[in-house]
């Protein structure tokens, strides 16, 4: 499978980028948000996905390797094609949906176009759990925790414990230790919290 694509982008639209690398030009499908990531340059890398059915081969493009991975994660549920996954992710950020998806939050998922209360209640079942333990990656933020306490509840989702209870044990920690405690210290002392 081809992980990634790097070269000039010969043709840019908001659902289309043509990358031309080494004179073959790949055409990839892309969200609003990777559009966004990557309008204003000439050149890069998107990661890719391709998507084989019976009737094409579509080569998805990403700016950032956490919106893969949440378009992996929605398309692995029953009901949602790579249209609506792309579609999702265009109308929200990978965390946003996330963060949707963990919390329950059915009103926010039916926003989307193509997304009804069915759909959005498949999402939460089918997911909840996998995006609760497994961050899309360590650099998708925590709302409302500093940056040091947001690393230190990724860290402990990493390490198997459940979004609610990490983030309960990190807010302990960061009131007992103060605001300047280490990312380290922050880790131990929430583990012997739990």
């Amino acid at each position: 499978m081809i992980a990634f694509v790097r070269g000039h982008f010969a043709v840019k639209t908001p659902a289309r980028i043509v990358v031309d690398v080494n004179g073959v030009g790949y055409e990839l499908q892309v969200s609003l948000n990777t559009y966004s990531s990557i309008v204003n340059k000439d050149s890069g890398q998107l990661f890719t996905y391709l998507h084989i059915t019976e009737n094409a081969q579509t080569l998805f493009g990403f700016a950032e390797i956490a919106e893969k991975e949440m378009f992996l994660h929605l398309i692995s549920v029953s009901g949602v094609g790579a249209a609506t996954a792309r579609m999702m992710l265009s109308g929200m950020k990978p965390d946003e949906i996330a963060r949707a998806i963990v919390q329950g939050n059915t009103k926010q998922l039916e926003a989307i176009k193509g997304i009804g209360k069915k759909s959005a209640e498949r999402l939460i079942v089918e997911l909840r759990d996998k995006l609760g333990k497994h961050p899309l990656d360590s650099a998708v933020a925590v709302a409302g925790f500093p940056a040091v306490d947001a690393d230190a509840v990724t860290a402990l989702i990493a390490l198997g414990i459940g979004r609610a209870m990490a983030e309960q044990a990190v807010k302990k920690t960061t009131a007992a230790l103060g605001d300047n405690a280490s990312l380290e210290d922050i880790i131990k002392q929430a583990l012997k919290n739990l």
